[in-house]
């Protein structure tokens, strides 16, 4: 026993010796330290270190497989959602060269196949019937003080406590069935106890995460109280004594298919049009019915084609509804990110100041916590925006691996971290994507100003359930503000405003330059650190900046 003991920590993989969380890639000679790669590339980017040699670690073929596996189904890099540019004529379809710019990345992939890595993360929209167990369960989490009667400092038994207010939730939703269809309800619930409805349980909890994930402004308050239930739900001894478990995998739009033998549909030639976000801007009525007609007839084509005895039409739709609805969250969240860059990169110079505009910034000075000069804080906007669109842009995703992470059976641990008693676990599926996310943003703009920590897991982001609610909030802080900036064209119709906004500000260009000179100052000056001592300059930092500042 102890010889199979010392062999099981023999083969235990060596960590990176600087965030000590992510296995070690790279071996510095003159560091002799083991490094993973995303760190081996912060420390050794400038200066001395930057002449250190480096040799890649040798790693087990298992180790191997599974990182690329990791990697071809959690992540969307290859092409972006929406632009797509220079593939080769094998890979495109005639309709698709009809878009207008919709074309594909040129990286050796099909768009069939890049589809099919985004169909694992896109959950499948609700139907009629799981629309009625949402209802349900809304309803019970309203009335339920799950976390009220759990998160609190007791000498009592936790695990008895949580058991008891599952099975009041559980009894509450079965009360409320009955009262909507007593049919059903005593179908279910007449001769079967909660523990014989387990299928019918985990489906209504599945359906309230799924739901979440599709509309992340739904369920504020409720979602946190179902994550928390059902995290508690998978502890061991907790479920051997409620009897069943309460959580299964979440329903994707590949899983469907795959189950159907489908997953062809997502390579058909007709995908790109029948999933395509219709976008309204500069577009005259005409050309938006256009391409709404011909969206809806390649849906139809596609539904034609591929409907059997093993999938129907609807499904069919149903299926590329959500591939549809995923395309338009990006539009509505990602979109944002884009367009701060353009106007960052049209009203400002990031070599140097133009006139007064400097957005140079002092610590100590009007409640900045960072001393920047132009140069470093147009930077350091320029990467924050990059890295946030590269965030929401994969942010289905990130909320797939963050449930993973609060499902695992991985301790928590109920500590004050100065915001109340929060439930602090360790994030590894998020850690790892986060990294990547983060390496690849760090190449694409060259150099990087601030803190490239990434907090998780500790009292500045508990669990992966806060990092999801934090980084949900990208589109709400800069949706606001872009939605000004590209309004203020309009007002130009109105003679009052417009001589308003000649005499006051010099013009809309000049307009739209203060607003956003208040905004790169003051939304991104350090502001987000947990304390006064502190800059908060970390990956987590610049957004609770921003968020502090609106």
């Amino acid at each position: 026993m102890d010889n199979i003991q010392t062999a099981s920590a023999s083969d235990k993989p060596d960590f990176c010796v600087e965030c000590r969380d992510q296995e070690a890639s790279i071996f510095c000679e003159q560091c002799d330290e083991d490094f993973c790669e995303v760190c081996h590339a912060m420390l050794h980017r400038t200066g001395n270190r930057r002449k250190h040699t480096a040799k890649s670690l040798k790693v087990d073929a298992k180790t191997t497989s599974d990182a690329a596996s990791l990697k071809n189904e959690s992540t969307f890099e290859d092409l972006p959602s929406t632009k797509i540019e220079n593939s080769t004529s094998n890979s495109l379809p005639s309709t698709m060269m009809e878009l207008d710019g919709t074309v594909i990345n040129g990286s050796g992939a099909t768009f069939g196949e890049w589809m099919t890595k985004r169909a694992k993360a896109v959950p499948l929209r609700l139907n009629t019937h799981e629309r009625g167990l949402l209802r349900l369960l809304e309803a019970a989490l309203n009335v339920s003080e799950y976390t009220d009667k759990i998160d609190i400092i007791s000498y009592s038994n936790k695990a008895k406590r949580i058991v008891a207010q599952i099975r009041d939730l559980c009894a509450i939703i079965c009360g409320l069935l009955v009262s909507g269809d007593y049919k059903l309800g005593a179908q279910l619930f007449a001769e079967k106890s909660v523990r014989e409805n387990e299928a019918f349980f985990q489906q209504v909890f599945e359906v309230g995460r799924r739901y979440k994930i599709m509309n992340p402004e739904k369920m504020r308050s409720s979602y946190g109280k179902l994550m928390y239930m059902l995290m508690d739900s998978v502890i061991p001894e907790v479920e051997e004594l409620l009897g069943f478990s309460c959580v299964i995998p979440i329903k994707t739009v590949y899983d469907f298919l795959k189950a159907r033998e489908m997953v062809e549909i997502l390579h058909d030639d007709n995908i790109v049009l029948a999933t395509r976000e219709i976008s309204p801007e500069f577009k005259t009525r005409a050309q938006i019915d256009t391409e709404s007609q011909r969206k809806k007839r390649a849906i139809e084509t596609i539904c034609e084609k591929y409907a059997n005895e093993h999938i129907s039409r609807e499904e069919i739709e149903r299926c590329l509804s959500s591939l549809s609805d995923n395309h338009a969250y990006l539009k509505a969240n990602r979109d944002p990110c884009e367009k701060m860059i353009k106007y960052l990169t049209k009203y400002f110079n990031p070599s140097k100041p133009d006139g007064n505009y400097s957005l140079a910034i002092v610590a100590g000075r009007q409640g900045h916590r960072l001393t920047h000069s132009h140069t470093n804080q147009y930077a350091y906007v320029h990467q924050s925006f990059s890295l946030w669109r590269e965030i929401v842009h994969e942010m289905f995703m990130l909320w797939m691996l963050a449930d993973e992470d609060l499902l695992s059976v991985s301790p928590y641990r109920l500590t004050n971290t100065g915001q109340g008693l929060q439930r602090i676990q360790h994030c590894s599926n998020i850690s790892r994507s986060m990294h990547k996310i983060l390496n690849r943003t760090q190449k694409k703009c060259g150099s990087w100003v601030g803190s490239s920590v990434i907090h998780l897991g500790d009292k500045n982001v508990p669990n992966a359930f806060m990092f999801i609610d934090k980084y949900n909030q990208v589109s709400r802080i800069l949706t606001p503000i872009v939605s000004t900036l590209d309004k203020l064209e309009e007002l130009q119709a109105d003679p009052c405003m417009a001589n308003y906004i000649e005499e006051e500000f010099g013009g809309i260009d000049q307009c739209r330059k203060d607003i956003l000179y208040d905004f790169f100052r003051f939304g991104f000056d350090g502001s987000g650190a947990d304390n006064y001592f502190d800059a908060g300059s970390c990956i987590d930092g610049r957004l609770t900046s921003a968020w502090n500042c609106t």
